[in-house]
This record gives structure tokens, C-alpha cells and sequence, in this order.
């Protein structure tokens, strides 16, 4: 799973894309609001768990962005975040951050998509995942139900109120758009994608995601944070570029073919190659 301890202080994170990528959030919440938040009605109770969180954890994390007010948050643009909103609490606390949030209930003795404001899927439809459990949810994944599906569902099981993990999941994609419900087993050959150009045309995308039990209603807060930069940066570096070749071609080819790397693969492995020096 790969999961890591998590500080408290890092919860969430804030960069120099923040507008853009409100501004990207809220144009989506106006113009596909079904295609990207979801709620059944036992998301309810978390999701006011997870507003009042964010509520209590901005301004002391980034004071300069968010002021106390009431209930609520004022953000430093002027705009106010009211709990007392019509919105539903977990399509609230979405719009506040950069993250994706996705809100998992025990049901019986299976984790299910309880609710979720999501923004930024990487390939996958939100439409499809709501109210499904775990093992559902996860089951286009190779080697998931085998190797992973067990161990996560004993891991949520046991994870501690208040208790904060992290991890990463990488993939390379051809196209920057931050919200792409679609794309997995892509075969069909990008031949636009060059050994010359694939610095450019390529990008290395990376879901920075965290898992926190909610102390009150026992739910479980799963974040995604959306981190991307074109394959020439991330091959600045010959070092860099040697490793992540060493990583796509030991990545099981049944991976490889669930994110969509076959149609640029030789492309990006003769480019690494260069860029590494070799």
C-alpha cells in the first residue's frame, strides 16, 4: 500500500496553482455539478465533520488565505464560506481547498463511497463509484482483489480516530486537463508523441492522497491532491530520468496497459534515455 505517517500540519496542501485551480473547481461545481459531487444521505454526518475540520485547520495553517468568521471562512479573495449554506457540508468544505475529497462509511462490513467532491479524477467516473464498496470500486485495477483487496479493507478496519496516513500513486498522461473521468486501457498508438518531443507532450501526474479517521462519526476522509508537471522537468535531472525509465519498464504490463502508457511508451523510454545520458 505504501502508506506513510502523515503531519498533522500537512493535511492539506496550498501552492501557486490555487486559483487556477479553484477557478477550474468552481467552474465544474457550476456547469457538471452531477458529474462531480455525490452524496448518499450517510454521507451527511461526515461531511459536516469534515467542514468544521477544514474550518478549524485553514486559518491556523494558512492564515494569510483564510479568516475566521462565525462558523465559518472568509477567504483572503472576499468570499465567505457559510456552514449554514444550502449546500451539502462535503460540497462546502470541496470548494475551500485544492483537494478532492471522497468520504468512505462503514455499511454492513464493507467500506462504501458514502460522498464525494471530485474535481480532478484521474480516469475514473464518480457516477460509477458512489455507494459501491471497496472492493467494487477498485476492481478495473490489476492485481488489486488478489494482492491489495484484504490488507486495505483490514487497514481501514483498524485505523485509529484522529490517525493521519499518506501516500502516492503515479501514472503518465498526454493530456494536462485536471479533470479526466476517462482513459484507462488506451491502446490505440500516439504518434503525435516523439522521442524529440515527449518533454513536452508528456506528462508525469501524481495523486498525493491521505486517509484520516473522523473521530465523530467514524467515517474515513480519503484526500487526493492533484501534482503534474511535463516530462521534461521531472527529466531535469539525468538521475531522475534513469529512474523513472528503470520504473516504467518494471511496471507488470497489465499496469502499464490500465494507465494508458503502451500508445507513448517508446516515445518516452528513448527521450528518458537521452535525457539520462545513456
Amino acid at each position: 500500500m505504501g502508506l506513510l505517517p502523515l503531519d498533522p500540519a500537512e493535511w492539506i496542501l496550498l501552492d501557486e496553482g490555487f486559483a487556477t485551480e479553484m477557478a477550474e473547481k468552481e467552474r465544474l461545481l457550476t456547469r457538471r455539478h452531477g458529474d462531480v459531487f455525490a452524496a448518499l444521505p450517510e454521507g451527511l454526518d461526515g461531511g459536516r465533520e469534515v467542514l468544521a475540520r477544514l474550518c478549524d485547520y485553514l486559518p491556523r495553517r494558512y492564515p494569510d488565505l483564510y479568516l475566521r468568521e462565525g462558523a465559518g471562512l472568509r477567504r483572503s479573495d472576499g468570499v465567505l464560506f457559510d456552514p449554514g449554506s444550502p449546500l451539502h457540508p462535503l460540497d462546502l468544505a470541496g470548494r475551500l481547498v485544492q483537494e478532492d475529497l471522497c468520504l468512505m462509511r462503514l455499511a454492513g462490513e464493507s467500506w462504501i463511497l458514502a460522498a464525494a467532491s471530485l474535481c480532478f479524477p484521474t480516469r475514473w467516473r464518480l457516477a460509477d463509484k458512489i455507494g459501491r464498496p471497496l472492493a467494487d470500486i477498485h476492481r478495473p485495477v490489476p492485481g488489486f482483489a488478489a494482492a491489495l483487496g484484504a490488507p486495505v479493507a483490514r487497514f481501514f478496519d483498524r485505523l485509529a480516530p484522529g490517525k493521519a496516513v499518506w501516500r502516492a500513486n503515479w501514472g503518465l498522461i498526454d493530456d494536462p486537463a485536471l479533470f479526466q473521468p476517462g482513459g484507462h486501457f488506451r491502446a490505440a498508438a500516439n504518434t503525435s508523441i516523439t522521442a524529440a518531443n515527449a518533454g513536452e507532450t508528456v506528462w508525469l501526474r501524481v495523486e498525493r492522497q491521505t486517509l484520516t479517521r473522523l473521530p465523530e462519526s467514524g467515517d474515513i476522509l480519503f484526500t487526493i491532491r492533484i501534482l503534474q508537471e511535463r516530462l521534461g522537468e521531472t527529466a531535469a535531472s539525468g538521475r531522475r530520468a534513469e529512474r523513472l525509465a528503470a520504473l516504467i519498464r518494471s511496471m507488470p504490463e497489465d499496469l502499464k496497459r490500465y494507465k494508458s502508457i503502451p500508445p507513448f511508451e517508446e516515445a518516452v523510454l528513448a527521450y528518458l534515455s537521452r535525457a539520462a545520458g545513456s
